[in-house]
């Protein structure tokens, strides 16, 4: 399976996930957000180890359509360096994969 990504962003609030998703899903940049928490992340900023509070998003995508994802994560999120990492999907069922493709940015008919 070539082509499809799970783009991954963390957020500090619910509210602040949910908007990410809407502005994705009305662009048609991601067929779907799960938003998964709260969980606890632990991290080094600014030289100082931190411990936060966040909010997982696992958005379904294309890899053509990564830039354009990334640039409207950042466009919305409050975070000054978020996290926004891709990872392939190298296996899938492929009537979800065919329902993603459909959803998609240049896929509806």
């Amino acid at each position: 399976m070539k082509g499809y990504i799970q783009v991954v962003t963390t957020t500090s609030t619910k509210a602040e996930a949910q908007r990410i998703a809407e502005v994705l899903l009305e662009r048609r940049l991601s067929a779907c957000v799960q938003i998964l928490g709260p969980m606890e992340s632990t991290y080094w900023w600014e030289g100082k180890r931190e411990r936060a509070e966040e909010w997982l998003c696992l958005i379904k995508t294309k890899d053509d359509l990564y830039p354009q994802v990334e640039e409207t994560i950042r466009e919305v999120h409050p975070y000054e360096v978020p996290e926004i990492i891709a990872l392939p999907i190298t296996a899938g069922y492929r009537g979800y994969l065919r329902w993603m493709e459909g959803e998609l940015k240049g896929g509806q008919t």
